[in-house]
């Protein structure tokens, strides 16, 4: 599919009505759609794999064409110095986090960039360290628990960070390695618990969020760590 055919139908695919929606949620973007994640999904689907077509779909800047870019690109033509360029485009965690999720955890860099990018400053690029490191978690199955216990005490480091969308990706990687099997739930608890001593209240809210998921029944029958 070519890119101005792509671009006519997003154009028409468009819901303003979207965009207040998205904001509350704090998904803002210079240019939006409004078009939802099950409808770009599709799209996606139609326009088939073609890293070339990523790339200008990423440089049209708009929300959505970034999803799209994403979604269509070829992980395996991706390069760190394309990973660097996009990060540094992040406008919102939505798009952080789908990026990531998509298209960066299926890269041979995934695990470099994912444990460079929890030092970094910027927001969105620090934090897509951390969403990194989640999206891993469940989807690299054949990662050895040697791998994820290196990020533990990352996320312990970090865990003081008091920016939102910061300490939530904190969070959301420390749960998710410690649903992953027994092992990784007891050293995440572990963790937690360390993290709960730290004089910060971003660290205290991480540490007890996960405390109570990681807890749950649910997730203890799951790793069989009744």
């Amino acid at each position: 599919m070519e890119y101005s055919e792509i671009i006519s139908r997003l154009e028409s695919l468009a819901n303003p009505a979207n965009l207040a929606g998205m904001a509350r949620f704090g998904i803002t973007a210079r240019k939006a759609y409004g078009i939802s994640n099950t409808v770009l999904k599709k799209f996606a689907r139609e326009v088939g794999k073609s890293h070339e077509l990523a790339q200008k779909l990423w440089e049209a800047g708009c929300h959505e064409t970034k999803l799209l870019a994403a979604l269509v690109d070829e992980p395996k033509l991706v390069t760190p110095e394309q990973m660097e360029a996009w990060a540094g485009g992040f406008e919102n965690w939505a798009e952080c986090d789908s990026v990531c999720g998509y298209l960066f955890t299926k890269t041979p860099f995934a695990w470099e960039k994912a444990v460079e990018w929890s030092g970094r400053q910027e927001e969105f690029v620090k934090r897509a360290g951390f969403a990194m490191m989640a999206w891993l978690a469940v989807q690299d199955k054949k990662a050895a628990d040697e791998k994820f216990m290196k990020l533990l005490p990352i996320i312990w480091r970090e865990s003081t960070d008091e920016r939102n969308f910061i300490r939530k990706a904190v969070n959301w990687a420390l749960r998710q390695i410690g649903k992953r099997n027994g092992r990784l739930h007891k050293l995440a608890l572990e963790t937690a618990e360390e993290i709960l001593s730290l004089d910060s209240r971003s660290a205290s809210w991480v540490a007890r969020d996960a405390l109570r998921e990681l807890r749950s029944g649910k997730v203890l029958q799951r790793v069989g760590n009744k």
